[in-house]
């Protein structure tokens, strides 16, 4: 008997000296878990594209495609003298295409196209050669003038309605 104390008195030591497994297991779970969630939000983001909505893109609206481009142009050519040095004469003309895709809005620009043309002819006359000399330069010239309609539009109409500018002749002399 005593030999039989000896043995369940050396298991309970056992016991106490083994660290528990309990832990091991819980920490195994929670990373199995953890795994599981990462795969399955990679298999969700790389499936076709979802709409905004949830719902796939193939079952999302599609766009409307955009209005068609309709172009006003502010006749007859700017034709200014050039600010600079005086070693003669500097002249610029331009040709110059307003683009909108909204038919209410070329109406607006329409009726305040004298006011646009002034505007554009006090920014044009305060150009020097040297600016508009690269294509740098221009595109600047051009968006300079873009914003100048536009701000113009904008007072009157409350709409910028002008979406882009093109200079469709440009000729210094």
């Amino acid at each position: 008997m005593a030999a039989a104390a000896d043995k369940t008195k050396k298991s309970a030591d056992k016991d106490k000296a083994a660290p528990s497994r309990r832990p091991v297991l819980v920490i195994a779970l929670i990373a199995v878990v953890a795994a599981a969630a990462a795969g399955g939000g990679v298999w969700y983001f790389t499936q076709a594209p979802h709409a905004a909505d949830g719902a796939p893109a193939s079952q999302a609206k599609p766009k409307a495609p955009p209005a068609p481009a309709q172009y006003f142009g502010l006749e007859p050519p700017f034709v200014v003298n050039l600010n600079g040095p005086v070693d003669g004469p500097r002249y610029l003309q331009v040709e110059v295409q307003l683009m909108t895709r909204d038919s209410a809005a070329l109406e607006s620009i329409k009726t305040h196209s004298p006011a646009l043309r002034a505007r554009l002819l006090m920014l044009f006359s305060q150009v020097t050669p040297d600016q508009i000399a690269d294509r740098p330069g221009k595109e600047k010239l051009q968006a300079a003038s873009l914003a100048e309609v536009q701000k113009v539009l904008l007072a009157e109409t409350g709409k910028k309605c002008a979406d882009d500018l093109l200079f469709t002749s440009f000729v210094t002399q």
